[in-house]
């Protein structure tokens, strides 16, 4: 029996959303321009996100060392805060709130692989943060999760299906444990 044959895996045609000569372009601009800007040159780092298809609010603090994907799946809304090293594995959407602080090395994650089916197809499910929510250090969210308005992920927590409004939630996986007063 073969779990997986990866000779047979292959990404699908419009998988990516850009050519792939524009997928290089932004991964050689994220990894100059954008990384080795200057900690206050937050307009940069959102113009160069906007020049890719990234639909960023106003106000949107975004650190150098954040990764991006695909710019074109991504859309912030005003006054938010990305923080140092998150990784915004944006195969699919990631929408992400007003007024939402995402803090170190948080890891958003839209993507992963049928490992049911022999070809170990790709696939990608979006991302929702709503408003008003504070993700900690460390955090990981899963493909296909929806975070509810004003909640708070504890740090370090795994975050596999959807988190209601409103509460604290922490863990691995994260469960709510009390109201966010």
């Amino acid at each position: 029996m073969s779990y997986q044959d990866l000779s047979k895996f292959s990404v699908p045609a419009h998988f990516r959303g850009r050519s792939k000569i524009v997928v290089q372009l932004w991964w050689m601009i994220q990894s100059s321009a954008f990384s080795w800007s200057p900690q206050v040159l937050y307009g940069w780092r959102r113009f160069l996100l906007r020049c890719f298809g990234a639909k960023i609010g106003k106000n949107v603090l975004i650190r150098s060392t954040v990764k991006v994907t695909y710019p074109w799946n991504l859309s912030v809304g005003d006054n938010t805060w990305i923080g140092d090293d998150t990784v915004l594995y944006n195969l699919g959407k990631i929408s992400i709130g007003q007024n939402v602080a995402i803090a170190h090395k948080v890891y958003l994650n839209t993507g992963g692989h049928d490992y049911k089916v022999e070809s170990f197809p790709i696939f990608s499910e979006e991302v929702i943060i709503e408003d008003e929510c504070w993700i900690t250090n460390d955090v990981y969210v899963a493909p296909g999760v929806r975070i509810g308005r004003g909640c708070v992920l504890g740090a370090r927590s795994t975050v596999l299906q959807n988190m209601p409004s409103g509460k604290v939630c922490v863990g691995t996986p994260a469960r709510p444990i009390k109201d966010r007063i």
